[in-house]
């Protein structure tokens, strides 16, 4: 009997990948053309910053992601890529950062899901406004959206439809969506196994090439 591995859930930070496509190309515009334009040893030392800045910078904004499926949480971070059976995970945190805690106790840290304090507190207003708002109209004011998102076929997300629980931080909800995905398949069978850890060599490799290239620049006068 064969088994296939269901569809992974994947997530990213829209604004890492945005403020690190900006911090490459400033980066590679710069660099390039020192190494074109420049003379002595300005082109060595624009060639050993890229190769210093490039990988660090691809490793803080591109490179975090989690992906989740009904057997196991991928956690791909700056420079280690974490692979946890739901098995082994005991929970999932959220406080000033948001983090897997293993079953050892180990720790994980999820670059890719960061913690927004402002979205928590526009949230938190949020769900004060709809607290306060009388139930009778609240209600009128969901079944008005919901006939006019109806008219185009059915509501999506963000098409202004009020949810049915607390308003949550957007980082908060993919936690909630994170700990139902522990609490369904924690136990299962196909969910067991040990907890690897592998260090991004793709990336700390060219970065320590860079730093001791440009130390010895640097050095030499």
């Amino acid at each position: 009997m064969t088994t296939t591995e269901s569809k992974d859930r994947i997530y990213r930070s829209p604004a890492g990948i945005a403020g690190g496509v900006l911090l490459l190309g400033l980066a590679a515009w710069l660099g390039i053309d020192a190494m074109v334009a420049g003379d002595g040893r300005t082109p060595w030392l624009a060639l050993a910053t890229l190769l210093l800045v490039v990988p660090l910078v691809t490793a803080f904004t591109l490179r975090p992601s989690v992906a989740a499926n009904d057997e196991r949480l991928r956690i791909r971070n700056p420079f280690r890529v974490v692979v946890l059976p739901w098995g082994e995970v005991a929970s999932l945190r959220s406080g000033y950062s948001n983090e897997v805690v293993t079953k050892s106790g180990r720790k994980y840290q999820l670059w890719a899901i960061p913690v927004s304090l402002r979205a928590r507190k526009k949230a938190a207003r949020r769900e004060a406004r709809r607290a306060a708002e009388p139930a009778g109209g609240r209600a009128g004011r969901e079944r008005g959206l919901g006939g006019l998102a109806g008219f185009g076929g059915g509501a999506a997300p963000g098409d202004g439809a009020v949810p049915d629980g607390p308003v949550r931080a957007q980082t908060d909800q993919i936690m909630d969506e994170l700990r139902e995905l522990l609490e369904a398949h924690g136990t299962a069978e196909a969910a067991q196994g040990q907890v690897t850890v592998r260090w991004a060599y793709e990336i700390v490799a060219p970065a320590v090439v860079g730093a001791v290239l440009l130390a010895v620049l640097l050095g030499l006068g």
